[in-house]
């Protein structure tokens, strides 16, 4: 089994800035790329974003130049630093990883989610 386990969501203010964490743990041979995505009540879930394993990252346009994403050394961790914070910011937050537990096949895990609330 492969587990995604999330911390760092809260409460902030407008304006405001928020690090999350997502840690994969398990029987892992390989994770090929590891992200984040959200889930506005009443809406769709959407993709905030991504990185591979190589580095090449990817943002949905209405995060471009407020978050960042990215890797800790040990490569099964996954950050997303979030900044000038909106309102319409305001989601469950979940991981998501493209793993694969052995050679040459991967699958999506998700983790259980983290609420990101912006509010004054």
């Amino acid at each position: 089994q492969v587990q995604l386990v999330e911390s760092g969501g809260g409460l902030v203010q407008p304006g405001g800035s928020l690090r999350l964490s997502c840690a994969a743990s398990g029987s892992i041979f390989t994770i090929y790329a590891m992200g984040w995505y959200r889930q506005a009540p009443g809406k769709q879930r959407e993709l905030v974003a991504t990185i591979t394993s190589g580095g090449g990252v990817n943002y949905t346009d209405s995060v471009k130049g407020r978050f960042t994403i990215s890797r800790g050394n040990a490569k099964n961790m996954v950050f997303l630093q979030m900044s000038s914070l909106k309102p319409e910011d305001t989601a469950v937050y979940y991981c998501w990883g493209n793993i694969g537990r052995i050679k040459y096949i991967s699958q999506s895990y998700w983790g259980q989610g983290t609420q990101v609330t912006v509010s004054s």
